[in-house]
């Protein structure tokens, strides 16, 4: 089993930005123009097209100009709106999770690992609750990987158990703990309701509940509607958002996970 690592001593602290002011750009530079789309639940006609100029007005697009309107069965019409506003952003208040590590080679990965762990590193993926959608788990674990990168299964020195989609979550902390996990990968896509927020919760309490601190593998969820910034309030070690690699996950257990003394 494993614990978090501490930051190494002497560690420079992130770079601090110099900030710009920006503009949306449309035809030109700093025009301010933005396309936006949405539905309502009105059937297609004047007035529904009216409705949706309106409410582009209060969310602070002026002019603002109705460019596609298409009916989405009898009750709702979907829109895109095109119109300009006057908003500006400074880059320097922008935040972000920046990544805290370096990204290593997949020789790399296997070589820091037999060093650090003298064994291999064990990690255990599921999708859970309802959610079927594998493809981003699997894009991750499986062999064949993603963006032109080989999944964890292809590195020597990790050990997969890649449970698949609808996995309760008391089902998912059996097998991590049976299995010695050093971190629990989960992906969560359906995100009616904030299921997503909701499954990642349980999961997370069921392992607080399950193991203490020091035994508690790494939790680690993705998905595209997650907050990177969310992470210590839904409980987790770290949260990945969409277009994630491979290699960023596995450099991640890497630099984060050590064997326990």
């Amino acid at each position: 089993m494993t614990q978090l690592s501490d930051p190494p001593p002497g560690a420079a602290a992130p770079p601090s930005r110099e900030g710009r002011l920006v503009r949306p750009y449309g035809d030109t530079t700093g025009d301010g123009m933005v396309q936006v789309s949405f539905t309502l639940p009105l059937p297609h006609d004047k007035v529904a097209e009216g409705a949706a100029e309106q409410l582009a007005h209060k969310m602070g697009m002026d002019p603002a100009m109705v460019v596609h309107a298409k009916p989405m069965g009898p009750d709702f019409t979907f829109f895109v709106v095109y119109g300009k506003v006057r908003h500006l952003v400074d880059t320097a208040a922008v935040e972000v999770v920046e990544r805290d590590y370096p990204l290593l080679g997949s020789k790399e990965i296997d070589l820091a690992i037999r060093e650090r762990l003298r064994r291999r590193l064990v990690v255990v993926g599921a999708c859970i609750g309802t959610d079927a959608h594998t493809v981003g788990i699997d894009a991750i674990l499986n062999i064949k990987g993603f963006a032109g990168e080989k999944g964890l299964e292809y590195h020597r020195e990790i050990k997969v158990v890649n449970l698949g989609a609808q996995v309760a979550v008391p089902r998912l902390v059996e097998v991590a703990l049976a299995e010695r996990a050093d971190a629990v990968l989960v992906s969560q896509v359906v995100t009616q309701r904030d299921a997503h927020l909701l499954n990642t919760r349980e999961m997370s309490a069921a392992f607080r509940e399950a193991c203490a601190p020091e035994r508690r593998p790494l939790l680690v969820v993705g998905g595209p509607r997650f907050d990177e910034r969310m992470a210590g309030e839904l409980g987790v070690d770290r949260i990945f958002a969409r277009g994630t690699t491979p290699a960023e996950v596995a450099s991640y257990l890497v630099h984060h996970v050590r064997s326990a003394a």
